[in-house]
């Protein structure tokens, strides 16, 4: 989960600056092993104070885009090559179900799914 900064080990950390909707930012520090899933829940666990109007009721409904996609909340931000040390920007809105896959097949985390012709 979120980076301890008590701790003495050190570890990669990763900047994430979330937007939301309405144009707020706030800035956090996650590990690389964090899942999408984790840093919805953390940041619904410590919502910022400036965020009070666009609360809300739990963290499931939380998304994350990066680069135009939503997260499936398994993707870690490892797993997407995010560097250490810089600010990542990522868009934090309130969505129940991820969007279907476009008519090219592929996925909102941009994964490709298969597709069966019509004629098959």
């Amino acid at each position: 989960m979120c980076i301890n900064h008590e701790s003495t080990v050190s570890y990669p950390e990763i900047n994430l600056r979330l937007i939301l909707v309405s144009g707020k930012t706030k800035e956090f520090l996650f590990s690389p092993s964090d899942s999408a899933g984790d840093i919805a829940y953390h940041v619904f666990e410590n919502w910022p104070e400036d965020w009070t109007e666009e609360a809300v009721a739990k963290a499931e409904i939380l998304r994350l885009i990066y680069q135009g996609r939503f997260l499936h909340s398994n993707v870690t931000l490892g797993a997407l090559g995010l560097p250490f040390g810089k600010t990542t920007v990522m868009h934090l809105v309130p969505r129940e179900n991820l969007p279907e896959p476009n008519s090219q097949g592929i996925l909102p985390s941009g994964e490709y799914m298969h597709v069966q012709p019509e004629d098959a």
